[in-house]
């Protein structure tokens, strides 16, 4: 089976037999009820190859569609003139950059209809292109813009040059509703809704299906897609792993399903993951091996949001979910609209959404990310050191788990220069949760003190760490609070440690153990 991995033209996949999971029944209900829609989805879920399929759908390549729901809704196969612009293949850095692209592709459209540029305006040369297009075909032009907000989200740590994108991008894309009459059909997509209300403040008729029910599958792959068109593979993953078909399934369902775009919709599995999953047999975190988005990076350097209720799941209004006002300060929105966190549960009464990791590769690879910020560490060296201090615990070796966490904060290399109590609460709270891929771990937090639980098939590990203040101190309160007494009657071994951290000198300065 060919896997369509990095492939987001509809045409080359088609026609070299890829494997390709059926959406277009979407494309035909949007085309047939609609005009203008808007879709955000996170990175790697398909967009680019949907409005690819777009594209060639109202560019009348019916022999592309065979053995396709299109195939048997669509009766006339209508060529219409399509002008299809993809920003998200360059960096927006400075501010000519989106005048350079958004050139190059007026150049190539103008070049196919015979335009004469006579004009240096963007919009106004946009005007003139479907013009031209309309009146020389006899048909409305179909408009399809692929990431339409990416120079905006480049730029969020330059205000000044985002702000002038933004009215670049305003004049260009309000060409759709000066131009309507001669418009068939438009679609944006984009990852995050960040520039939509500014950007398209004059497009007011723009439909956002991006939360819609109906819409919930148009990208990515359901649980009866891999049924329907991965049988074999899912076999071969399991022989190639040494699992059962079953035990197979619930493995790829853990680790790369779990995306809800809306209340009560089917889930669906990250198909960039999923196909390399299948591509090499191995189960990997292949999402996040393709980079982090620059937004992302940096909103984590400025907000002050607790990222400790992220494994807790949070909640959120549904008009605060849709919007990005303030990415800072509550960057709630941004996370889900970047994948990052999904739909666990709807309270209807409240319009109140309960939000989560979709699975284990997302909060695995967010954690990682987020590590080397809060810990003064090598990012490529995240992995290394929770495998020494999971091992550790496993081999009841706290001297070891000890001296690796102590070299972690000896290194005063800090991306996050905050409150440092916090920032080490925030420190620990990240090795705990990527430790529990490993071992069973608890925490509890309060008032400046880390209560830790740590626990193996043959040992217990109760720490306790004191802010400011010393290891015997910490170790006096293990015994004083009877930490210890749950587990009088368990024959594992158990391990007693009081840490202390200097808020100062932002390290660990002291540690014991004791049995």
């Amino acid at each position: 089976m060919l896997y369509p991995i990095g492939i987001q033209n509809f045409e080359d996949l088609r026609r070299n037999e890829f494997v390709y999971v059926d959406k277009t029944r979407h494309i035909y209900r949007l085309a047939s009820t609609g005009k203008y829609y808007f879709l955000s989805r996170p990175r790697r879920f398909g967009k680019s190859l949907l409005v690819s399929t777009m594209e060639a759908y109202f560019k009348g390549k019916k022999e592309l569609f065979t053995g396709l729901a299109l195939e048997e809704l669509e009766k006339d196969w209508i060529e219409y003139p399509v002008l299809h612009l993809d920003l998200n293949g360059s960096k927006y850095m400075n501010a000519g950059d989106l005048d350079d692209v958004l050139n190059m592709n007026l150049c190539r459209w103008e070049a196919e209809y015979g335009v004469s540029t006579i004009y240096r305006t963007p919009s106004v040369r946009f005007q003139t292109v479907i013009d031209t297009a309309y009146e020389k075909t006899g048909r409305q032009v179909v408009i399809l813009i692929d990431e339409y907000d990416k120079p905006i989200v480049d730029n969020l740590g330059n205000p000044e040059v985002a702000d002038d994108f933004k009215k670049t991008l305003q004049g260009f894309y309000s060409v759709l509703k000066a131009k309507d009459g001669q418009i068939r059909f438009g679609f944006l997509t984009g990852v995050s809704k960040i520039g939509k209300l500014s950007v398209f403040s004059g497009l007011n008729n723009l439909r956002d299906i991006s939360m819609l029910p109906e819409y919930s599958d148009i990208c990515g792959i359901s649980e009866e897609d891999i049924h329907r068109f991965f049988g074999e593979s899912v076999a071969e993953l399991a022989d190639a792993n040494q699992l059962s078909v079953d035990e197979c399934f619930k493995r790829l369902k853990d680790r790369y399903d779990g995306y809800h775009f809306s209340e009560d919709s089917v889930g669906m599995y990250n198909p960039f993951s999923l196909l390399n999953t299948f591509s090499s047999n191995k189960f990997k975190d292949y999402w996040f091996e393709t980079g982090t988005p620059t937004l992302l990076v940096n909103v984590m350097k400025q907000t002050a949001f607790d990222i400790t209720t992220l494994s807790d799941n949070v909640e959120v209004a549904s008009d605060d979910l849709s919007g990005m006002q303030d990415i800072v300060n509550s960057p709630i929105p941004l996370f889900f609209q970047t994948g990052y966190l999904t739909i666990k549960d709807y309270d209807q009464e409240f319009n109140i959404y309960t939000l989560g990791f979709p699975n284990d590769e997302v909060k695995s690879g967010f954690l990682k990310f987020i590590f080397s910020y809060y810990v003064p560490v090598n990012p490529a060296e995240g992995n290394t050191t929770t495998a020494k201090l999971a091992k550790a615990l496993r081999t009841g070796t706290p001297d070891v788990f000890m001296r690796t966490l102590e070299a972690l904060f000896a290194n005063t290399t800090y991306q996050i220069q905050g409150d440092a109590e916090k920032d080490f609460q925030y420190a620990m709270y990240i090795i705990m949760e990527l430790l529990g891929e490993y071992v069973q771990a608890e925490r509890a937090t309060s008032n400046g003190r880390i209560d830790l639980l740590l626990q193996t098939k043959d040992y217990i590990y109760i720490i306790e760490v004191k802010i400011d203040n010393t290891a015997d101190v910490a170790l006096q309160q293990i015994e004083e609070k009877g930490y210890a007494k749950p587990f009088v009657d368990d024959p594992r071994k158990i391990f007693k440690i009081g840490v202390s951290f200097s808020t100062e000198n932002r390290r660990i300065e002291d540690w014991k153990i004791a049995e």
